[in-house]
């Protein structure tokens, strides 16, 4: 029993290996390259249709053909490889199980191309405008398919409209930039030559070449309509297909469509028979293999290069709606344009003018590097570039404004205060030219240091002539007030030499200064003279080192003073004099009207 377990276990494990390792034996039919992720906006490669691609050698060619949805795309595929709905790609009223994502032909069409055997492979591409999708999803299918395809078959029912046009500008210019991306070059691969194959019976007296080339004119724009520039800048869009493009028309091919998968070339309508072997011959005759880098590319090639576009295309950020490549561009330019707000937003306003142009020009060379290695479109960068330059210029304007708001705010502050620092010079208790001159000196000093930015000029006029009133203002005041202290403290020193202190020479020497102000100067000086006179200088020298220096502030410190010379004046005159006698000081006022030692008569 125990050898017949390990053999049986041995056995499963080998089954297993062989399972897990065993590839695609039979390529004649469809495998799915690129499937849709569970929410249909994004892809996914798949290992079936990469096998189907890798193994081979030559160098490929694709051709894809894309379309709205339910417009005969996998028809058509079938009858160019001569395949019937039952063998080849999936018909979508045959079978339950319709294309979605990106397909292909397992078996692909050997041909010789200007001498090189070619591998040619067909693409069946999931159809747009199905219910149950994004837009977003169907950009990627069409991106991808233009990016991968070497002929791109545009099948049409019908006529051309203008959704058609603006989906095929988008997907043209879109692929073409995510490849460059990725590799950082502007254009890394040949587009596509574009197939424009109109499904119809009837062309109304018109080509199917003159179709597509009236459908792609120029609108006309008198009047300068925006919305008609827009459908001119998509027409404008398809120009690099240029001479790349051309169009094809193929009737219907039975009245009844949904049994055309029962019925044989003998029972379809010849005329569409005839052009369906004139379609196959022209595509045959335009197809070249897939050049990437100016070389082709075998099957592993080409699966690293569709890995890499993928990659691309799933990390962008494609809009939902919209063909322009503006649009693309929109959420690039907010991410630039807020990389320019953030980087501005960290200064400190205020700031110099000049300081705040160097730092927007710094903040806007980053947008814009930031902006050249995001942005889709070679063709329609250049407005991109321009928008995102008029938003910048717009936010520069606010900073600047912002500024220039701050500025005044704080030069408006700084000159307030130095004007209040002036009004409280004027009113000094003590006047002191050297304390208004060091204040004056301070407040000036301050501004020039903190006022900065766009309104420091307007405001140092202001202060400049604030200041200088309030210097001639104080000059005027200064000699008239000093000359009243002067005559007081004379007045006060008398009243203090003959009643507290009784000191004789004090009171001389205070009713000689109160006469030489009020009567000499009065009698033999102008008001005016009086001011120049070398005198005058002396006591104003005289005062104002008594009054302010460094290290004294006599304004601040009088009454303290005052009140303290009071004490001491006081206590001598309760205690010094009993203490020390009459005579320590010379000389006093005596009383000589009472003596103790006078003789008493009778």
């Amino acid at each position: 029993m125990e050898i017949f377990s390990w053999i049986l276990v041995i056995s499963t494990f080998l089954c297993l290996f062989s399972s897990g390792s065993r590839s695609i034996e039979n390529f004649h039919q469809a495998f799915p390259i690129l499937e849709p992720d569970p929410g249909h906006t994004k892809l996914r490669l798949s290992r079936e249709g990469l096998e189907a691609i890798e193994r081979i050698t030559n160098p490929i060619a694709a051709v894809g053909v894309i379309g709205p949805y339910r417009s005969g795309k996998s028809f058509l595929l079938n009858q160019l490889l001569s395949l019937s709905c039952y063998e080849g790609f999936g018909v979508g009223h045959m079978r339950d199980t319709q294309t979605k994502g990106i397909w292909v032909w397992g078996t692909p069409i050997e041909l010789d191309i200007d001498g090189v055997r070619t591998s040619v492979f067909y693409l069946d591409t999931e159809g747009f405008e199905s219910i149950g999708k994004s837009n977003v999803y169907d950009d990627r299918i069409f991106a991808l398919a233009t990016v991968m395809s070497s002929v791109l078959v545009y099948n049409l029912p019908e006529t051309i409209r203008e959704a058609d046009i603006s989906r095929l500008s988008f997907a043209v210019e879109l692929a073409e930039e995510f490849y460059g991306r990725v590799k950082g070059q502007d254009v890394a691969f040949e587009p596509a030559k574009l197939l424009w194959l109109i499904q119809r019976d009837f062309l109304q007296g018109k080509s199917v070449q003159e179709m597509v080339k009236e459908a792609l004119q120029h609108v006309p724009n008198n009047d300068g309509n925006q919305n008609i520039d827009v459908v001119n800048r998509i027409r404008d869009s398809l120009a690099i297909m240029g001479d790349n493009s051309t169009a094809f028309s193929l009737p219907q091919p039975h009245i009844q469509r949904t049994k055309l998968c029962e019925m044989n070339d003998l029972e379809l309508d010849p005329l569409y028979v005839k052009k369906r072997e004139e379609l196959k011959e022209l595509v045959a005759s335009i197809i070249r293999p897939k050049i990437v880098q100016g070389k082709t590319l075998n099957g592993k090639e080409f699966i690293s290069f569709l890995e890499q576009i993928l990659e691309a295309l799933n990390k962008g950020e494609i809009p939902s709606t919209g063909s322009l490549v503006e649009i693309f561009n929109k959420g690039i330019l907010e991410r630039c344009l807020k990389i320019y707000s953030e980087r501005m937003a960290t200064l400190g306003l205020p700031l110099l003018e000049q300081s705040l142009q160097d730092a927007h020009e710094r903040s806007r060379e980053k947008a814009m590097q930031a902006f050249d290695k995001q942005h889709f479109g070679r063709h329609h960068a250049k407005k991109s570039v321009m928008q995102l330059d008029e938003e910048i210029q717009k936010v520069y304007k606010n900073v600047v404004m912002a500024n220039e708001y701050k500025s005044s705010k704080l030069c408006e502050a700084l000159y307030t205060r130095c004007e209040d620092k002036m009004d409280q010079l004027q009113v000094l208790r003590l006047p002191s030219m050297a304390k208004f001159n060091a204040g004056f000196l301070k407040c000036n000093q301050s501004f020039e240091k903190e006022c900065v930015g766009p309104s420091k000029i307007n405001y140092e006029q202001r202060m400049m002539k604030m200041m200088g009133k309030s210097h001639s203002l104080f000059i005027k005041e200064y000699n008239h007030r000093l000359f009243n202290w002067l005559v007081a403290f004379s007045l006060f020193m008398v009243v203090v030499g003959r009643f507290v202190i009784k000191f004789l020479l004090i009171e001389i020497g205070a009713w000689i200064l109160f006469i030489f102000l009020e009567t000499y100067t009065r009698m033999f000086w102008s008001a005016e003279s009086l001011y120049y006179n070398p005198v005058w200088h002396f006591i104003v020298a005289s005062w104002e080192t008594l009054v302010y220096s460094p290290i004294l502030d006599l304004d601040r410190w009088a009454i303290p003073l005052g009140a303290m010379a009071s004490l001491l004046v006081l206590y001598w005159r309760c205690y010094g004099r009993r203490k020390h006698g009459s005579g320590w000081l010379l000389p006093l006022f005596n009383n000589y009207k009472s003596g103790v030692n006078r003789s008493r008569s009778d």
